[in-house]
């Protein structure tokens, strides 16, 4: 975990370039982005990161969703959810009737080069 502000930027920075590279029509949650900066566990800190953003960001924040496809931006303002939603649907994702995004359809699967613990990590997220 971060132990100073240099830190906690240098892994906001982090989370950021992850976001950013999320293709249109694609979501992530906030594990999959902590797993793929090397810290597992620590989805909170993505939340915070993306918090942190000015509003007029042109960072896709709206494609980052809870692990249970549910937007967690409810939790802060409902206005912020729907605004959310129309983004993502504007991209394409269509929501199913409970209101979630079916991650086995739209979750971003990045090519890259795990550890054996992100290997584990990520084959138990994705299990059915």
């Amino acid at each position: 975990m971060p132990h100073n502000a240099q830190t906690t930027l240098n892994y906001y920075q982090q989370i950021y370039r992850q976001v950013q590279d999320i293709p249109l029509g694609k979501v992530a949650t906030y594990g999959d982005i902590a797993r793929m900066i090397g810290l597992p566990r620590h989805a909170r800190m993505v939340g915070n990161a993306l918090h942190a953003l000015p509003h007029d960001s042109d960072l896709p924040w709206q494609r980052v969703i809870n692990a249970q496809g549910s937007l967690s931006l409810g939790k802060l303002s409902s206005d912020s959810a729907h605004h959310q939603r129309l983004l993502l649907e504007s991209e394409g994702i269509v929501f199913q009737d409970n209101g979630k995004v079916n991650l086995k359809i739209y979750r971003w699967k990045p090519d890259y080069q795990a550890t054996s613990e992100e290997e584990t990590l990520w084959s138990q997220s994705f299990a059915p």
